[in-house]
């Protein structure tokens, strides 16, 4: 696929993935022919006059009628509400769409954009940890195609040209270890959400930057490179890393490690799974070696973080339980970032649901659905129950 000659979606690009992506478009002078958020007017607004797309969609139908109002000045047609996200994505020209939605509301979109053929340039994990059976079987139907932009399975994807996944001894999943990795539990009960949200290598979004600072991010990570690159749990090998040079690595057979490394600039990822399988000129920064005084490499401290071990427990019970492992931690996380629930407890409550949850081990797309709506209810009940 040129991509030269091709328009490009980008679905929730208000968002921190999202306005990285407008970067690219611009940087590679793309055509965009749909934008996608839930409810930013004005951020949209900027993006649509610079990116000039067909289509805006806002699934919040009272900011979509401010945006329309606002562009009535062009010939961009404006819509509002989750149906016309769907309905846009499946009209769109467009054979690439960057799927930045974050959270169990990029599901939907993703099914959307296979079902319409396109590339998805994947950055939203949680569709794949909660249905990746569904998405895979409605891209290999319609022949769509799927890369991952998160830096580790953009670098595992990387490494693993040109070889087949019965040649893989392990997968080497990095991680910075987020901003508290030396701390000690009763240190982490004191945490407030402006000291979670303060990331030591990455810019991105609240909610995943709190992941990521409890290693629950890292968690999903182990999950969706279970489903991606068809290894078992016990193939994958969590490290931190510190530096973020080392984006991840694929050990062989053979013992050999292949290992994809750069700045931690996540447009490098999203310009690669636009232009796959081509190379461009990038935004971010060219590693200087000799400036990188050292790169460190240490286990995760999983009897503190017990999420990243909850993870692993999830993909080996499978079924519904990563569906409602994901649900319960966008709950606690909106009542950590709310200050109603202190850092520890997000651990405390997510545990206890998951644990708690009967599994369906072979659950058909409604299971999965009405998992996520129990789980989110369960984790609202717990919270009140316990926090009155």
């Amino acid at each position: 696929m040129n991509y030269t000659e091709k328009s490009i979606a980008i679905l929730g690009s208000t968002g921190s993935v999202g306005q990285q992506s407008v970067e690219i478009a611009k940087h590679l002078n793309l055509k965009v022919d749909l934008l996608t958020a839930s409810s930013s007017v004005d951020t949209i607004e900027k993006q649509a006059r610079e990116l000039l797309p067909k289509t805006c969609v806002l699934t919040d139908k009272r900011a979509a009628n401010e945006l329309k109002s606002k562009l009535a000045d062009t010939n961009i047609k404006v819509y509002g509400g989750d149906d016309s996200a769907i309905s846009a994505i499946e009209e769109s020209k467009a054979k690439t769409a960057v799927n930045a939605v974050s959270g169990f509301a990029g599901l939907a979109p993703a099914i959307a954009c296979a079902r319409s053929a396109k590339r998805i340039a994947m950055s939203n994990k949680e569709a794949i940890v909660i249905a990746y059976k569904f998405l895979k079987q409605e891209i290999e139907t319609n022949n769509a195609e799927m890369i991952p932009v998160d830096s580790e399975h953009s670098a595992i994807f990387q490494c693993l040209q040109g070889r087949a996944s019965n040649d893989i001894k392990r997968i080497i999943l990095t991680s910075s270890g987020g901003p508290f990795r030396n701390k000690t539990y009763k240190e982490l009960k004191g945490i407030v959400a402006k000291d979670a949200l303060a990331h030591p290598t990455w810019k991105m979004g609240a909610k995943i930057t709190v992941d990521s600072a409890s290693l629950m991010n890292k968690g999903f990570e182990v999950i969706e490179a279970v489903r991606l690159f068809n290894v078992k749990p016990e193939q994958v090998k969590v490290v931190v890393h510190p530096q973020s040079i080392m984006h991840s690595a694929v050990e062989y057979n053979d013992n050999s490690v292949i290992a994809q490394m750069g700045a931690p600039d996540m447009r490098t990822c999203i310009q690669y799974a636009i232009t796959y399988p081509e190379r461009q000129t990038a935004l971010a920064k060219s590693l200087d070696f000799a400036s990188i005084s050292n790169l460190t490499f240490e286990n995760p401290k999983t009897e503190i973080f017990t999420l990243l071990p909850l993870a692993f427990y999830a993909i080996n019970e499978d079924g519904i339980i990563p569906s409602v492992l994901n649900a319960s931690d966008e709950i606690a996380v909106k009542y950590f970032l709310n200050n109603k629930i202190g850092f520890t407890d997000i651990f405390k409550v997510v545990e206890k649901v998951v644990k708690d949850f009967k599994n369906i081990k072979d659950p058909t797309l409604d299971d999965i659905i009405n998992a996520d709506k129990e789980a989110r209810i369960k984790t609202e009940n717990l919270i009140k129950t316990i926090f009155k």
